[in-house]
């Protein structure tokens, strides 16, 4: 059984790979077996991790790109394509671009459309640019709990463009099929830069405490790499259009 988690002799790529969940989820699939391409708009965070994954005895490959770009969307592509093909292609770049959560009401038409751009549309695309890279294999795109019904206020730009990508996630599971799957994992509350930079939580409680979490801690971004190892394996060849939350029990 434990084979079926195995990625040996799989080509990965996975955007925004510097740093958070996007490091985790390309170590993760290293260690699974997996030889990555990383992109990210920063090169120097993905030479730190190219380094790192070469000393699990992987191959890495680093591309400098913006996922709201097209064309370097492609050219992290066409990079994979170079280094022997795609298997695996793991959308994981977003957030809040500015790291400012807002009410709905009060967010400006040219914030609502970088959070769409960011979160939805580089999506979009790279799913369609994957798909024409892939003769099988396996999409993960990374949504978020903030998907969920009830709600998400003063971060509703960017829980509804989370909850257009569960719904895009289901459709291109359903054109790219059989040879393609296509899911996605909903991460919950994980330290990141970015979640930290947007959150004015106070110091002095314990964030696990005041979310509430169920199993008492607040996630890692190894937590969200084994759930993508697992949407990318063959432990999962019977699972598509599926969004998996990896929230603590949120």
């Amino acid at each position: 059984m434990v084979d079926a988690f195995r990625l040996d002799g799989k080509r990965a790529v996975v955007t925004g790979a510097g740093k958070g969940i996007g490091r985790g989820i390309a170590l993760e699939l290293a260690r699974a077996g997996a030889d990555v391409v990383l992109s990210s708009r920063t090169r120097l965070d993905l030479d730190s991790l190219v380094a790192e994954i070469e000393e699990l005895g992987r191959r890495a490959v680093a591309v400098t790109a913006d996922v709201t770009n097209a064309e370097q969307l492609r050219q992290v592509a066409d990079a994979a394509m170079q280094a022997g093909g795609v298997d695996i292609w793991v959308n994981n770049a977003g957030g809040l671009p500015d790291a400012t959560p807002r009410y709905l009401t009060r967010t400006p038409e040219d914030r609502w459309d970088a959070q769409l751009d960011l979160n939805l549309k580089a999506v979009f695309v790279a799913c369609q640019i994957a798909a024409e890279h892939m003769e099988e294999g396996a999409i993960v795109n990374i949504s978020s709990r903030a998907a969920a019904g009830g709600g998400s206020l003063k971060n509703g730009p960017y829980a509804a463009s989370k909850a257009a990508v569960n719904s895009l996630t289901e459709t291109f599971a359903l054109e790219l099929a059989p040879k393609i799957r296509v899911n996605a994992v909903a991460p919950g509350p994980i330290p990141t830069d970015n979640f930290n930079e947007s959150t004015n939580f106070p110091a002095d409680r314990p964030l696990e405490q005041m979310l509430r979490v169920p199993l008492g801690r607040l996630g890692t971004p190894e937590d969200i790499g084994q759930a993508v190892v697992f949407m990318a394996s063959d432990a999962s060849s019977w699972i598509t259009g599926q969004c998996l939350y990896v929230s603590g029990g949120l």
